[in-house]
């Protein structure tokens, strides 16, 4: 991985306004921006500690959160503001970019008081739908239906939420999907036409449709995903009270780091506030592939049905 000091690179996440000295084909080119809200530029990251043994993944130090990923490489994330990348010299761009858009990106969004939810989230009639769960939960081979039906995908694996009162907004992330084999082959696609999203990784980058690309959208339901090897058809039910902020407190992305560096209490505050503001449900669903249309009409007969009672 090299940088490009001769022409920083500009672009847009999560509502931000990033400048980067390094290229990142993953997101989209924007206007440059006098003032951007974040820097990203390759450097050397000194590690607070001894070095010699395996390093912490994640020390708090005075000048900036340091996060390492072995064979990978290490960041320093300071004030939610800039990041300092110092790859491993044997390690793949494709595996840099890979960590400095999720966990390093991770952090600086904790950094920033904004809330990212391990989250894909999807447009449905310019509001915004999340589908919450653990790695392997199915977030983005859901979306992915959705987006082969012709929604708009707003966020894949992370979905970062901002708000102003009450009124809480689902932020556009990196424009693709990142799908396991079966579930590109699954959908009609041809593996060979995809980049893994990550070296010796049977996972694939699947690039989504920019023309019907939204821009942040208000969030209008938050849908935790259950798996349901019963036979039985797609199940929604209501989470409401101290289980729908325990679901969103679990189900924030990298929410581990926060005692490390961040304010628990804030993190706490901020899912109640989502919680009372956004409904939450469980969906319980089959795991087999021939019943992904099923479960995308009933999500979709469902919002149908909150957006009625909401007038």
């Amino acid at each position: 991985m090299e940088a490009d000091s001769e022409a920083p690179h500009d672009y847009r996440l999560f509502g931000l306004a990033l400048r980067s000295t390094v290229a990142l084909p993953e997101l989209e080119s924007c206007a440059r921006d006098d003032t951007p809200a974040v820097e990203i530029a390759l450097g050397a990251v000194d590690y607070p500690g001894d070095d010699r043994g395996d390093p912490e993944p994640l020390v708090a130090t005075g000048f900036g959160v340091v996060l390492t990923v072995t064979d990978v490489a290490r960041f320093c994330i300071s004030e939610g503001r800039r990041i300092i990348v110092q790859p491993d010299p044997a390690a793949s761009g494709r595996n840099v970019r890979l960590f400095l858009l999720g966990s390093a990106m991770g952090v600086l969004l904790h950094q920033r008081g904004i809330l990212p939810l391990h989250a894909n989230a999807i447009d449905i009639d310019g509001g915004a739908i999340a589908f919450m769960g653990k790695s392997g939960a199915g977030k983005s081979t859901l979306a992915a239906a959705f987006h082969d039906s012709g929604r708009g995908i707003l966020s894949d694996d992370v979905c970062a939420v901002t708000h102003d009162g009450a009124t809480f907004v689902a932020q556009a992330g990196i424009p693709r999907l990142r799908l396991w084999r079966d579930a590109v082959e699954r959908s009609g696609r041809a593996v060979d036409a995809y980049e893994p999203a990550f070296d010796a990784l049977d996972k694939y980058t699947v690039s989504t449709d920019l023309d019907a690309r939204p821009t942040a959208s208000p969030l209008k339901a938050i849908y935790l995903l259950e798996r349901d090897d019963s036979g039985a058809s797609p199940e929604i039910r209501r989470l409401s009270g101290i289980a729908a902020v325990q679901a969103l407190i679990e189900n924030t992305y990298r929410g581990s780091f926060i005692p490390l560096f961040g304010d628990s209490r804030v993190h706490f505050e901020t899912c109640f506030a989502l919680s009372r503001a956004v409904p939450l449900f469980t969906l319980s669903r089959p795991w087999d592939a021939d019943s992904i249309g099923e479960t995308t009409a009933r999500i979709e007969e469902h919002v149908r049905s909150l957006a009625a009672a909401a007038g």
